[in-house]
């Protein structure tokens, strides 16, 4: 991409190349094998930079068409389709999720015993629509580690994902049968209640989730790189993971990126390119429109990215403390995003409101409505918490804005 010639006022061109500075480091140490930034305001791309390689192997330099698998950077994507849905009166926030998936019906919470023989409790609060959006809704991923109802995934052979051969209703039913973490609206747990949100979707809409997605949403962005499965495989990343001896290619989990998975996950399925990523955060901070493409409405989006979390707490007071794609001081939660509402808390100069979200393989973005900014990271390491890239970036952008 072109950056404009007529840049915004209240930018130091030359702070801004201290991100090229930086990051050239983790790729000099071999902490990344490559990487890609963009940062834009007022709609004006100020800052486009990559280096490094996206295959290291074959020596295969990153590209503006690369393609990257943004994993959990698919759920505000999937939170905008429920909200359009939201938005004609299709659902309502409040609306239970067993309306839709009716194995929600009788969801049971954990309250002791082992992984194999747990001891339950009915819930006594229905799951809602909202407690998808939020994470408040009790589920949980395999992965995390630190509680029995995420061993209880794990014996379900559901770690990072379900077994292969599981659709996205299966995979719902498997969920609602597995015991809650709390009671619905009680807490704050990463987990995969966008999935669930994801089956919302397809059974309000009709349609698959890459249907919807590709007629409602990527279609008339003009995201053509944005898909559940690269489109092209050879412009793919290779993914590549941390593990105790350094960074290594991780082609045992990347390779599920070549083709159209059994369950289609609106929580961390999408793979897609910096220039479509760009487009879908420049709608969000345009208030739901671009190039005459409108969404959703500029309350809707609003609306969206302000805290959620009962009485303006903040992920630390209210969330669970564990793995998750953001800081939890000073940091609520929207519908779909992360929101910081306190940068003193964050120990971060950004600004309140400002919003994002990021992916396993150390995707990260964010939308700064009163800077009017947006900024993306593409690369390819997992996990995402690896390195303090991600903090390191905002402090190298917000460093840069000199008004």
């Amino acid at each position: 991409m072109t950056i404009d010639a007529a840049r915004p006022t209240g930018i130091a061109t030359d702070r801004l190349r201290r991100i090229d500075d930086h990051l050239t480091s983790y790729v000099d140490h071999g902490r990344l094998a490559g990487w890609h930034v963009r940062v834009s305001k007022g709609g004006t791309v100020i800052h486009d930079s990559m280096r490094g390689l996206r295959d290291r192997e074959a020596d295969l330099p990153i590209a503006a068409d690369t393609l990257y698998r943004i994993y959990s950077m698919t759920k505000p994507v999937t939170s905008v389709a429920a909200m359009m849905l939201y938005e004609r009166a299709e659902l309502s926030l409040n609306d239970p999720v067993s309306k839709f998936i009716p194995s929600f019906a009788d969801l049971q919470v954990y309250v002791g015993g082992p992984a194999a023989k747990p001891v339950t409790r009915p819930a006594t609060e229905p799951m809602r629509v909202k407690h998808l959006l939020t994470h408040t809704s009790g589920l949980t991923y395999g992965f995390h580690h630190t509680h029995v109802t995420d061993e209880i995934m794990r014996l379900a052979g559901q770690e990072f994902g379900p077994p292969a051969g599981m659709d996205l209703a299966a995979a719902c039913d498997s969920w609602a049968a597995m015991p809650l973490r709390f009671d619905p609206g009680t807490g704050w747990n990463y987990g995969v209640s966008t999935d669930v949100l994801g089956r919302v979707v397809e059974v309000v809409s009709g349609s698959s989730l890459a249907e919807f997605f590709a007629s409602e949403i990527t279609g008339p962005l003009g995201m053509g790189d944005t898909a559940f499965r690269a489109v092209d495989a050879d412009r793919l990343a290779a993914l590549y993971a941390l593990g105790p001896n350094g960074v290594v290619r991780y082609d045992a989990f990347g390779n599920g990126a070549l083709k159209t998975p059994d369950m289609l996950s609106g929580g961390g399925g999408l793979v897609s390119s910096m220039d479509d990523y760009w487009r879908f955060t420049e709608m969000l901070r345009r208030g739901g429109e671009l190039d005459g493409a409108r969404l959703l409405s500029d309350r809707t989006v609003r609306f969206m990215a302000s805290n959620h979390l009962p009485a303006g707490a903040d992920l630390e007071q209210f969330g669970i403390p564990l793995y998750a794609e953001t800081p939890f001081s000073g940091v609520g939660f929207g519908l779909g995003f992360s929101v910081t509402i306190d940068p003193q808390a964050a120990a971060l100069a950004s600004s309140v409101g400002e919003y994002g979200w990021g992916g396993l393989a150390s995707t990260y973005f964010w939308v700064d409505p009163v800077e009017d900014l947006t900024a993306i990271l593409m690369t390819q390491l997992m996990p995402s918490s690896a390195y303090p890239v991600r903090q390191e970036l905002k402090q190298l952008v917000y460093g840069a804005l000199a008004d």
